[in-house]
């Protein structure tokens, strides 16, 4: 064998080494993000307290730690950090996946209408009281953006289906289901369901709890490999539809399942955490300048990226107006809107 044939054979292993380093260190910034925000409110935990307190609980270890660091860490802050990261990953992916099969750089998971079916689903359960010891304000959510999403995909198949009526339909059912919210609080909430619903629907992960880390990452950690496994087929949606039926991918059944699988995914998230906006519309662009459109690297890129974002972004709203929390959704535009000006005017810059 040549040298130069030899160079060429060990190309696909250099990627992939780098590849695996890459994704080793994210996963190690994941970490030391979710450890660092830990560390970070108004009372004194230190990245010590963190070790001990995690070492106790896995059963590794059996170190004195004072009964209110342990809640502090276990209780509070941990699930808290844990439920962002999450939140930053599934959204972060469905906007990676919803900008390949729709043909449009701008979609983001709330573009089929599913956070607006989830404020209408969560007004009802709050000023209502509509099944509220049943469902509860998650719940309503959850309910209500599954129903948007079915109304948004029902619209686009009476119209004719096709990428464009999808996101003709997500406008009209995101338009329909604010109004519904909007009529609904005005015309029948009080001053403080007022105060509360609102706060949620700006994005709070306020009082969330281990069951909520566990669905979050059950549904994401499912999600994510099932895009991981439609990577092709994603590459392939990106060249319009035409190309991926000629790489033998069904067009309708695999378009149809991933906005299924990213319905489902958003309608979790927003039901735990509320409307937290931007996180799919630019972190997929950021991935994709620095790993590029291949999805294969683009969705584990996307989701470290989402993880690290939303950690940092929720520990800084937590901490940056003590005693009171800046809604979380309210800190990812705050970020999301200048960083994706500054892509925009990159890719303007590219010839």
């Amino acid at each position: 064998m040549t040298a130069g044939a030899e160079g060429v054979s060990s190309a696909p292993r250099r990627r992939r080494l780098l590849g695996l380093l890459l994704v080793t260190a994210g996963v190690a910034a994941v970490g030391l993000s979710v450890a660092a925000a830990i560390t970070l409110g108004p009372a004194d935990v230190s990245l010590v307290n963190v070790r001990d307190v995690l070492l106790n609980h896995l059963g590794l270890a059996d170190i004195p730690v004072r009964a209110v660091e342990d809640a502090i860490v276990w209780e509070e802050r941990l699930p808290r950090a844990l439920t962002a990261a999450a939140i930053g990953v599934g959204l972060g992916i469905c906007g990676a996946v919803l900008q390949s099969l729709l043909l449009n750089p701008l979609a983001d998971p709330f573009v089929l209408g599913i956070s607006s079916g989830a404020s209408t689903g969560a007004v009802v359960i709050g000023v209502f009281g509509l099944g509220g010891s049943a469902l509860g304000l998650s719940g309503g959510a959850f309910v209500g953006a599954i129903l948007a999403f079915g109304l948004v995909i029902l619209l686009a198949r009476l119209s004719g289906g096709g990428t464009d009526r999808v996101i003709l339909a997500g406008v009209a059912g995101t338009q329909l289901f604010s109004a519904l919210t909007s009529f609904a609080i005005f015309a029948f909430a009080d001053s403080d369901e007022t105060r509360g619903v609102m706060f949620w629907l700006l994005g709070s992960l306020e009082g969330v709890r281990w069951d909520d880390v566990v669905l979050c990452a059950v549904v994401v950690l499912v999600g994510t490999a099932l895009c991981f496994g439609y990577a092709h087929a994603l590459d392939a949606f990106s060249f319009g539809d035409e190309v991926a039926a000629s790489l033998g991918i069904a067009v309708g059944r695999v378009r149809m399942l991933l906005l299924v699988l990213t319905a489902v995914i958003t309608a979790t998230l927003v039901s735990v955490a509320g409307a937290v906006g931007f996180v799919g519309l630019v972190l997929p662009h950021a991935a994709r300048f620095l790993v590029g459109p291949r999805h294969a690297r683009l969705v584990p890129a996307t989701a470290l990226i989402g993880a690290v974002f939303m950690v940092w972004v929720d520990a800084v709203s937590r901490v940056a107006f003590q005693p009171t929390p800046l809604p979380v959704g309210v800190g990812t535009a705050l970020v999301g809107v200048p960083a994706f000006v500054l892509i925009l005017l990159r890719k303007r810059r590219v010839p």
